[in-house]
């Protein structure tokens, strides 16, 4: 079930709080009792990961902890298995299935984290977490979307908003004076900017959730605000409702209007991305975790933000998709537990510092200990930053709250909205079936 309030409170009081001792103490790298540093037998821990791009912070992020850990433990490797977001998703449900998960992995918040507990699969890291105060770190109420029975499960990366990214300079190419702040002028600006021969929207359709993380916003706006979908869950309402067939019909009019890259579902998330950051794509509407990637990229100087439009008069630009970061989780079965769990504890209490140092930490799920403005962070970041403040509500993404067998089903309804018109009633059809064969 969703918990919005949960996830608005935590954004409102504790995207931008400041304080995090923890991570500039001088014995932040010492190891927990019983882990590797006093032992010389050799230990490897696979780190499975989805910081693929090298081009962006946090795959600079996670290469600068590992190598300042295995230099502290020279005995321990961390092999790194880089993957993207879908690629990652899917080897580990391989990966389950033999219960042969890696020391340490990639999960998602509630819906998605739930399988791999209930089969035993993850093992509680609160030991970690009640050592050195490693759980005051993270933001108020944000652990709950790990846990279970009262036990964390996962360490979440961030808490971040879906906005909208635009490239200043390609706009005006385009003779198009700002962001556009209605649907309407969405879909006038993607003519425009077709027009002028630039491709109005980077998405890498690839990876299915990029989307439906779009197209969950359009939801968010016909729907006048938040809940759809616990609506659904609680029988108030089907996916027959005219707020959701309302939804598929404006998303297919932005396919259709050629928002997006020709073969979009074959290009993944990263080329995706890269396309908005190399100055292909005018837009990019994705989660705020893409600042520092954006801010660093070489279109970086003329990258402005923006919230996602009304949609046919509806909807408040102050709520958004919340997304609850994807967390590390470690194996059950690791042959070195103590290891690993040592390993990242020493990776999540120095992961907001080093983001920080990298200009990577707006979204963050954990305090940061520092002044955004006197660091340098862009304009960009300092507005994105700004957006947290006035955040009135929102919804969290569809296969973070829908059992993982109706998630798919939606995950591919609207890949293939991608590949051709669909009724939109039909659309909504095929949610509904699969909602009711998946109680």
């Amino acid at each position: 079930m969703r918990k919005t309030g949960k996830v608005l409170s935590l954004l409102l009081t504790g995207a931008l709080a400041l304080g995090l001792t923890a991570c500039g103490n001088s014995d932040s790298g010492k190891s927990s009792e019983g882990a590797s540093g006093s032992s010389g037998d050799k230990v490897t821990i696979t780190f499975q990961n989805i910081y693929p791009d090298p081009t962006t912070p946090t795959y600079k992020m996670i290469r600068q902890i590992v190598d300042s850990y295995q230099k502290e433990h020279p005995n321990v490797e961390i092999a790194l298995d880089t993957l993207n977001t879908d690629q990652q998703k899917l080897k580990l449900k391989t990966q389950a299935a033999s219960r042969e998960i890696p020391d340490i992995t990639i999960v998602n918040p509630s819906a998605q984290m739930k399988p791999y507990v209930d089969a035993g699969l993850l093992a509680p890291l609160d030991d970690i977490l009640d050592k050195d105060g490693l759980r005051d770190t993270y933001q108020e109420g944000l652990l709950d979307y790990y846990s279970k029975d009262g036990k964390v499960y996962a360490l979440p990366d961030g808490n971040n908003i879906e906005v909208g990214y635009y490239n200043k300079a390609l706009f005006a190419k385009a003779g198009i004076d700002a962001p556009p702040a209605t649907f309407e002028e969405l879909l006038a600006d993607v003519k425009k900017l077709k027009a002028a021969g630039i491709t109005p929207i980077a998405i890498g359709e690839k990876d299915s959730w990029t989307g439906s993380f779009l197209f969950m916003n359009i939801l968010l706006r016909t729907n006048g605000g938040p809940g759809f979908l616990q609506d659904v869950a609680d029988g108030k309402k089907t996916f027959n409702d005219p707020a959701f067939i309302e939804a598929v019909d404006a998303f297919q009019q932005l396919v259709q209007a050629g928002a997006f890259p020709d073969g979009a579902t074959s290009i993944d998330a990263t080329a995706g991305g890269n396309m908005f950051r190399t100055g292909q794509a005018a837009m990019f509407i994705i989660g705020t975790w893409e600042t520092g990637a954006n801010d660093s990229s070489t279109v970086g100087k003329d990258v402005g933000v923006f919230k996602f439009p009304t949609v046919n008069g509806k909807g408040n630009p102050d709520e958004f998709m919340l997304a609850p970061g994807s967390a590390f989780a470690v194996s059950a079965n690791s042959e070195h537990l103590a290891e690993t769990k040592d390993f990242l504890k020493y990776f999540a209490t120095n992961y907001p510092k080093v983001s920080f140092e990298l200009k990577n930490a707006v979204g963050l799920g954990q305090k940061v200990d520092g002044d955004f403005s006197s660091a340098g962070y862009s304009p960009l970041a300092i507005d994105v930053l700004d957006l947290f403040k006035n955040i009135k509500g929102g919804d969290l993404s569809f296969d973070n709250t829908m059992n993982p067998a109706v998630s798919q089903v939606h995950l591919s309804s609207i890949q293939n909205l991608f590949v051709q018109p669909v009724d939109p009633k039909q659309v909504a059809a095929e949610h509904q079936a699969a909602f009711e064969a998946n109680p």
